[in-house]
Parts: C-alpha cells; sequence; structure tokens
C-alpha cells in the first residue's frame, strides 16, 4: 500500500516514476512527494505534467498550421 500523508488537510500520495528528476518533489520519511499536485499519476495521465520542471515542451516546427474550417472558408468567400 503506497504511504499518503496529510499537508494542510489535503492527502499527498508519492510521485510515479515519471516524476524522478523534477524539482518540485520533497522527500518527508523516505518517500518522495509533489509540492504542486496532490495526485501526480493524475498529471500524468495526459503525456506530460504542466509541473514537470524536468521536461522540456518540444514545438511542432513542421510548418502544417492548424486552421479554423469555419474561418478558412470566411477568407476564402472574402478572396483572401
Amino acid at each position: 500500500m503506497s504511504q499518503v500523508i496529510t499537508v494542510n488537510g489535503v492527502e499527498c500520495h508519492p510521485i510515479v516514476e515519471k516524476c524522478e528528476g523534477c524539482d518540485r518533489t520533497m522527500e518527508q520519511d523516505g518517500v518522495k512527494y509533489c509540492r504542486s499536485y496532490p495526485l501526480p499519476e493524475r498529471k500524468w495521465s495526459q503525456k506530460v505534467c504542466n509541473f514537470a520542471t524536468h521536461m522540456k515542451l518540444e514545438v511542432d516546427k513542421g510548418g502544417k498550421v492548424n486552421i479554423n474550417p469555419l474561418k478558412a472558408s470566411k477568407r476564402a468567400a472574402r478572396g483572401r
């Protein structure tokens, strides 16, 4: 069973493997916890945690731009 601590009335769960190396972790009783979010595994459910200091966001520079189809049709109607 994982160790859960309570800080200011909030239950904090231990970090997951992907959190290793982040500057926002703290260690208590030999277990590491996130200072920014009580449930680290939920932050990683959508690919990358937005609090992660050890991950760099990669920007797609392939030249492809997403254009809203409604705006594109209006521009085409105006002749742009």
